[in-house]
């Protein structure tokens, strides 16, 4: 028995026959004392609730409760899982509530209605559907969001992608999105040996907190516009990428006041946001 008084995860694993699914992205966390780091990571949590997405067989949710998470809130699609974690809840009486769903279709602000006090984000977010979750959380209409931190895995090469800045390789249009709302860092890579089955890549935990202003000024549909055509052509010169948005592009980057010369990953998340102010006029919503 673990200290929680609950089987060790490979017990749970053969327990309930669960097999990771590689269509659902799956790669089982079975290393308790693991699982607990990032859950410290993800803190504080005295007092917090936290949403988990995706939680499997439930390695990371047992961290957050043994760290002290006031509630967890546990969504989970693959329907195989649930009678797992209905042990961990019963184990945490009235800590632990399991949400059958998929997160990218939930209502957050529904689902987390009532709850007061911190609501911190933390998950091993499959890795077919992390970056889109990851946006659909950036994209929200109210900000600041429901979530005061997001604590979550993600393939090394996504999370560089998040943190990237500019005048690097892996700057584009998700370092801009993210880092436009929020601030984020690595914290510490995960090794393939850590899952079941492990998969062929490093991970990475990944923080975001949230600004409460964004940056600089735009209108979100204007910023993802500019930096889908100026990264769609990213060799190429702002003068030439920026034609599939605007036919006056050197009215546009004159009036942002950037050198029509420029590549998109030279520019700083404030000029793309001058270019989506500029851009604004010409395409209205």
């Amino acid at each position: 028995m673990s200290e929680d008084g609950l089987p060790p995860l490979r017990e749970v694993i053969a327990a309930h026959g669960l097999q990771a699914k590689k269509s659902l992205g799956q790669n089982f966390l079975l290393d308790l004392n693991l699982t607990r780091r990032i859950a410290r990571a993800a803190g504080p949590l005295d007092g917090a609730t936290v949403l988990e997405i995706g939680p499997g067989p439930g390695g990371l949710t047992r961290g957050l409760l043994a760290e002290g998470a006031a509630k967890v809130i546990a969504v989970e699609r693959d329907e195989r899982c649930l009678p797992a974690l209905a042990e961990i809840a019963a184990a945490y009486s009235g800590r632990l509530e399991v949400v059958d769903g998929d997160a990218m279709e939930i209502d957050e602000a529904a689902l987390l209605s009532g709850v007061s006090g911190p609501i911190r984000v933390a998950a091993n977010l499959p890795y077919n559907v992390g970056t889109a979750i990851l946006v659909k959380w950036l994209r929200a209409e109210t900000w600041p969001p429901f979530w005061s931190s997001l604590t979550l895995m993600f393939q090394r090469e996504v999370a560089e992608r998040i943190v990237a800045k500019p005048d690097s390789e892996n700057y584009g249009r998700l370092s801009v999105l993210t880092q436009w709302r929020a601030e984020a860092k690595i914290l510490f890579d995960v090794a393939r040996s850590a899952f079941v089955p492990p998969p062929k890549i490093t991970s990475s935990i990944v923080r975001l907190e949230p600004r409460a202003e964004p940056v600089a000024p735009a209108r979100l549909a204007d910023l993802e516009r500019v930096t889908a055509a100026a990264f769609g052509q990213r060799r190429k010169m702002l003068r030439q990428s920026l034609k599939s948005v605007t036919a006056d592009t050197e009215g546009v980057l004159n009036a942002a006041g950037i050198d029509p010369t420029r590549r998109a990953e030279t520019l700083s998340i404030a000029e793309f946001a001058a270019l989506a102010r500029a851009i604004a006029p010409r395409n209205p919503i």
